[in-house]
């Protein structure tokens, strides 16, 4: 080590010196493990703000004069001043940062330093950044902020956390646009699924019909909202997900047992490499493409079938539609069959009574009668046995709902050929992420989002779920270069630079 290598790490090994001196104190003599732990680890922080700062230092200490310096615009900055500092506030504490400082009259001052160093533009640096994001995908922002001065002693505001979220996931959609994706298995499934939760909002963050909506409505309470009234007070995220799915041969028996069955049932086929997006800014014609960006990644010459797993929704079934049609790839639609199971409970309570047994028994056949491709029949039968039954408009509702869904959906209820074909016919993996993304972080109590907090945390938490958040932070630091410091400059003057 040089003598000015040493000097730049002095602070650090005096305050090392102090701690290990008081330790070996007679104070010290009396601590138990937990008091010398705790003392140890809030004082040792100092150590490593001090390593730090020294490296910083030492940075300075290195850093030459350089000729060329021009700016995006063509513009030479020439005029040069010394010692230039910026604070930067870190997990260890606040450090110092001195650099040369570029200068043109009117224009910004460039600080190459700064660019070498890939500073960030606030105050906060990456580390606190990457903590903020981290931490805002598990709780709420108030949570994030104390675990942050929890694990580093460092106070940020819950505001300035919200920030760091937002900014950390500034790449996102770069991200999987540029990042490619193996191909996986040919003969596997390559199944996309579409869904939408709500979120309450902030009245500024809710879309112009909904907020009208909510203003006509009224608020009973002025700390709450009473019953009924969030559904005004709710902005849709829309969530997205692909994965992929070996097939496995299936029968109607082995979706539904019945008391003849002796064999165990088939399992359904388990959805692997699985990958989410949500967007509560995006619509969904917007978040669709960019599941459909993701099945490209995996399957670029359209070889794989392609499965969309929907509840029904038209205007999803119309967004799918158009967009296989736009990138010239089949797409199989088939509607969840617990969905239609949902319908077709709903008609049983036509003709039975709450709790009574031959309700199931005939949930059973009906269903059984769809999953052998006779959802007109059984749409036919449940109208034929309201009419013979003489049922009043009201109590045959149910009834009439479920016949119209059944022949309405009747193009994508094709489950003999999907369970020949061993395809899913569940939406279970797009349900958990909207329960796993959404609700179990989004629908805290009394929690009212804004846009940004909200699409932020989102897209942190669908990062997480992939299993894709180191590289992600890899990559997102790599464009925080380009755009907080490279973009500055004149092309090839960073590089001189260095």
């Amino acid at each position: 080590m040089t003598a000015a290598e040493f000097e730049a790490f002095a602070p650090a090994y005096a305050r090392l010196d102090e701690i290990t001196s008081y330790l070996a104190g007679p104070i010290a003599r009396i601590y138990t493990a937990a008091e010398a732990e705790d003392w140890v680890h809030s004082d040792g922080a100092d150590v490593l703000r001090k390593i730090l700062q020294g490296f910083f230092d030492l940075q300075s200490e290195r850093e030459r004069r350089c000729e060329g310096i021009v700016d995006a615009q063509g513009t030479p900055h020439n005029a040069v001043e010394k010692n230039h500092e910026r604070s930067l506030t870190t997990r260890f504490g606040d450090v110092d940062v001195h650099r040369f400082a570029y200068r043109h009259d009117g224009a910004p001052n460039l600080h190459p330093l700064d660019a070498q160093l890939n500073l960030p533009e606030e105050q906060f640096s990456h580390g606190l950044r990457r903590l903020a994001a981290i931490e805002a995908a598990r709780g709420s922002f108030e949570e994030a902020k104390d675990a942050i001065e929890r694990s580093t002693g460092q106070l940020v505001g819950k505001r300035q956390v919200e920030e760091l979220a937002g900014r950390a996931a500034a790449d996102f959609d770069a991200f999987y646009s540029e990042t490619p994706r193996p191909n996986t298995a040919s003969e596997d499934v390559l199944a996309l699924s579409v869904d939408g939760k709500g979120i309450v909002m902030r009245p500024k963050a809710l879309r112009p019909a909904t907020a009208k909506a909510a203003e006509e409505s009224g608020q009973k309470l002025s700390t709450r909202l009473s019953k009924g009234e969030k559904a005004n007070r709710k902005r849709m995220a829309e969530v997205g997900a692909v994965y992929d799915a070996t097939p496995v041969p299936r029968t109607p028996e082995d979706v539904l047992r019945t008391s003849e069955q002796t064999e165990d049932p088939k399992p359904a086929p388990t959805a692997k490499a699985k990958w989410f997006t949500a967007s509560v800014v995006e619509d969904a014609a917007t978040v669709i493409s960019q599941v459909f960006d993701e099945a490209e990644r995996r399957d670029p010459e359209h070889k794989r079938t392609w499965l969309a797993l929907v509840d029904g929704n038209n205007h999803q079934i119309d967004r799918i539609k158009a967009e296989a049609e736009a990138r010239s790839v089949q797409v199989r639609i088939v509607i969840d069959f617990i969905h239609v199971l949902e319908y077709l409970w709903r008609a049983a309570w036509s003709f039975f009574a709450e709790g009574d047994p031959a309700a199931e028994a005939w949930v059973l056949e009906k269903a059984m009668a769809v999953l052998s491709g006779q959802a007109g029949i059984a749409a036919a039968a449940i109208r034929r046995k309201a009419t013979d039954l003489h049922l009043e408009k009201k109590k045959r509702e149910g009834a009439d709902t479920c016949a119209n869904y059944l022949l309405n959906k009747r193009p994508y209820l094709d489950y003999p050929t999907a369970l020949q074909q061993g395809w899913p016919i569940a939406t279970g993996v797009i349900e958990g992420a909207c329960r796993h993304l959404v609700k179990d972080r989004m629908d805290i109590t009394g929690a009212r989002w804004g846009l940004q907090g909200a699409e932020a945390v989102l897209k942190l938490r669908a990062l997480r779920q992939n299993g894709d958040f180191d590289a992600y932070w890899h990559y997102h630091l790599t464009q925080e270069y380009r755009r907080v410091h490279l973009a500055r400059y004149a092309p090839d003057v960073l590089g001189n630079a260095a």
